[in-house]
């Protein structure tokens, strides 16, 4: 990830954004989008609400990203993709080495 400019662009400049990831607690806001961001986990999209809180979102949790297929094809069936299951045992698995 590379960084980018994070400078305060005018209302006109700023693209709406609508959040998509349904255990967000902005789902499913459309907000402006202020800046970008990346941290050590990737690219940080900056939402601000109307109370001028700045929330930092990944893309892949917005309308700025295509449905991940996994998703579209399981209907509202699953609510984890394999990936996300996968991530989730690396997790438990380092959790349980540092007891």
């Amino acid at each position: 990830c590379t960084p980018q400019e994070n400078a305060a662009s005018t209302n006109a400049d700023q693209q709406l954004v609508r959040v998509t990831h349904p255990f967000h607690p902005l789902f499913p806001m459309q907000l402006p989008c202020v800046g970008r961001r990346c941290n050590p986990h990737g690219e940080r999209l900056l939402l601000q609400t109307e109370d001028a809180t700045v929330w930092a979102v990944p893309p892949q949790w917005t309308d700025l990203v295509s449905p991940d297929p996994e998703v579209v094809m399981g209907n509202g069936r699953s609510l984890l993709r394999v990936v996300d299951l996968m991530e989730l045992a690396a997790l438990v698995e380092r959790l349980s080495r540092t007891r």
